[in-house]
């Protein structure tokens, strides 16, 4: 709906893609809605894994015929254990819908560092970088590495 009555001002479309709901519509009196999520795998806020959703929302945006740019995607990941298959499977979707004619301008990873949460505070760290509260350092992630060598080689065959 939004976008609709704004397209003719926009540029591109922004998306920010971290997971996915799949809702059941209970025809009952009153009405119900129930969540059918398969919650094979979980971040640490509890939110399913899905990187094939981000191809079908990709998809579904092309009808607008405006530049798409990945604005936000990532995971809350304290232990870095799934940040790295995450980032790899969600930018193979996103090479996907790119290969299917859909014009993705660009991606970007949330977050460079881990940071503070409107609703959270600073529970999920969604960083490449970790950062020691006591002493403010920076401390890469494994999955920084992972990233910056898809990033430096402009695909998978250097990660």
């Amino acid at each position: 709906l939004f976008i609709n009555l704004t397209r003719k001002y926009l540029d591109f479309i922004g998306l920010n893609y971290y997971f996915h709901r799949q809702v059941k519509i209970g025809f009952n009196k009153p009405l119900q809605w129930f969540v059918e999520d398969k919650n094979k795998q979980l971040s640490d806020m509890g939110w399913e894994i899905y990187p094939k959703g981000i191809y079908y929302v990709l998809k579904e945006l092309k009808k607008y015929n405006l530049p798409i740019y990945i604005t936000e995607n990532g995971v809350a990941d304290e232990e870095d254990r799934l940040r790295r298959q995450f980032i790899a499977e969600h930018l193979f979707w996103t090479h996907k819908a790119i290969s299917d004619g859909i014009d993705v301008r660009g991606y970007f990873y949330w977050s460079l560092m881990d940071n503070f949460e409107w609703d959270k505070g600073f529970m999920p760290k969604f960083g490449l970088l970790k950062i020691d509260k006591k002493t403010l350092e920076r401390v890469p992630q494994k999955s920084a590495f992972f990233y910056a060598k898809i990033s430096k080689g402009n695909g998978f065959k250097y990660a």
